[in-house]
């Protein structure tokens, strides 16, 4: 059973048309021709029944005009026809007929409908000798038991007869039938030109023309949604091959330095086997520059990969003051921390932050660094100050980007690769926090801001400043 209900949409989708709207116009034609069908049907039969009600007021009101003829005297046995009702008799209790219309002269009773006295009209239909059908009344002329019978009627008018009145408006339907595909087939092609529009620019997208749009249809409908969406979506793979391409640029420009280092060391070693110390070459050789800088990227790519360490619960106060403890002491690190400041997240990544902003603020600093721990609203801040030269505001966003050295940064220390702010920046939004810039009267603030963590109170009170 199964497999025939797959095989019959399999069949069903192979004899339905590929087109969109070549389908739409398929099923909305046929959804035409029921509807069609049915309102032709409705119709016919209204028409049947308001003609044939019609028909009928007409022969009563003969038939009862004839009916007082025969109450109030003797009516002549030729019954003159002045209307369209032209089959008349007046008929006694017996069958006999009296009185006749020149129609039906000569031909037994219409019909043998007797109507009773609380039903004295009646209404018919009965066949006549050639096969047509006649529309009859029967009126009964008095109350009494011998009570004559008045028969009046008319032959079915061609339009009524057989299925010609079907035929009539199947032949008015024709037409309909015949232009509404092609004005649906309009309509369905003018709703999906922007698609074929959108579809068209899209094959022209590729990797050197990404900075192209689909075009937007007017309004807000469905496709215009949908166009808005695409462009959207377009945009950000923009962003990101342009981030891919000047990531690659710029790690291929920073490792060169390193490569050509070693690659001079070797050089030189091989060009004097015996001239100099091999324990020196092999240490020069083994710089540890080079695998900085992989060591960074790697971490980069975890980081955007997505796929977090497992969270615990970290003393972002305890971490950092660890961290300074660990620095060198010049620049000394002034740390103010609070009792406690509980975050989730990864001890870690956290960690690196924490180094990260340390190095790059001693290296910066004239004479100390101030490291502050502190809640507010729900959130844990940390902020690290220098008293160095600071960041002009058109630097402050470009300094998280990968590679990106100042001038100054570059003249202190030659040998960084302008990674560390960048993954820093990483590891504060993986922990859904943020690392900006920020305002100080001197030297550079950077402020990690983390949401808060719920923990146990804490069992060691710390001092809020110490120095490291």
């Amino acid at each position: 059973m199964i497999v025939g209900l797959l095989r019959s949409r399999v069949t069903a989708t192979c004899v339905l048309p590929q087109s969109i709207q070549a389908r739409c116009t398929l099923m909305v034609s046929a959804a035409v021709l029921v509807c069609l069908a049915l309102t032709g049907v409705c119709l016919t039969m209204a028409i049947r029944q308001v003609a044939e009600a019609a028909l009928y007021d007409d022969i009563e009101a003969v038939a009862a005009r004839w009916a007082a003829e025969a109450r109030e005297g003797r009516p002549p046995r030729t019954i003159p026809v002045t209307a369209r009702v032209d089959h008349i008799q007046i008929v006694d209790a017996q069958g006999l007929v009296l009185a006749a219309s020149r129609t039906v002269v000569g031909l037994p009773p219409l019909t043998g409908l007797r109507p009773t006295v609380r039903d004295r009209v009646r209404e018919t239909t009965a066949r006549r000798p050639d096969g047509r059908l006649l529309l009859l009344t029967a009126v009964r002329v008095s109350p009494g038991a011998g009570s004559r019978y008045v028969y009046a009627g008319l032959a079915e008018p061609p339009v009524l007869a057989g299925h010609r009145l079907e035929l009539v408006m199947a032949a008015l339907a024709v037409p309909i039938l015949l232009l509404a595909p092609r004005a649906i087939a309009s309509v369905v092609g003018c709703t999906l030109h922007p698609v074929e529009a959108i579809r068209a620019r899209m094959r022209e997208i590729g990797g050197r023309t990404l900075n192209l749009r689909v075009p937007v249809p007017p309004g807000d409908d469905e496709i215009a949604r949908l166009a808005r969406a695409v462009n959207e979506m377009l945009s950000r793979v923009e962003r990101a091959v342009t981030q891919q391409r000047r990531f690659a640029y710029d790690a291929a420009h920073e490792l060169r330095g390193p490569i050509a280092g070693l690659r001079a060391v070797l050089e030189d070693a091989l060009a004097e086997p015996g001239a100099g110390d091999p324990a020196l070459t092999y240490r020069r050789a083994l710089s540890s520059e080079l695998e900085a800088i992989v060591d960074d990227l790697l971490v980069l790519a975890q980081l955007r990969k997505g796929d977090p360490a497992p969270p615990e619960q970290v003393d972002l106060g305890a971490l950092a003051s660890q961290v300074a403890a660990a620095r060198p002491s010049r620049p000394p690190i002034r740390v103010g921390l609070p009792p406690c400041a509980w975050v989730r997240g990864s001890r870690v990544q956290l960690a690196r932050v924490v180094e990260n902003l340390l190095a790059n603020a001693q290296r910066h600093a004239r004479s100390r660094v101030e490291l502050v721990v502190a809640n507010a609203d729900g959130h844990t801040m940390l902020s690290v100050t220098d008293d160095g030269v600071g960041i002009a505001p058109q630097d402050r966003e470009r300094v998280f980007e990968r590679f990106t050295r100042l001038p100054d940064a570059r003249r202190r220390d030659p040998s960084g690769s302008g990674l560390g702010l960048a993954i820093s920046r990483e590891i504060a939004e993986a922990h859904r926090g943020t690392l900006r810039v920020e305002d100080s009267p001197v030297g550079a603030r950077f402020v990690l801001r983390l949401p808060g963590a719920v923990a146990s109170p804490c069992r060691n009170a710390r001092r809020r400043s110490e120095a490291c």
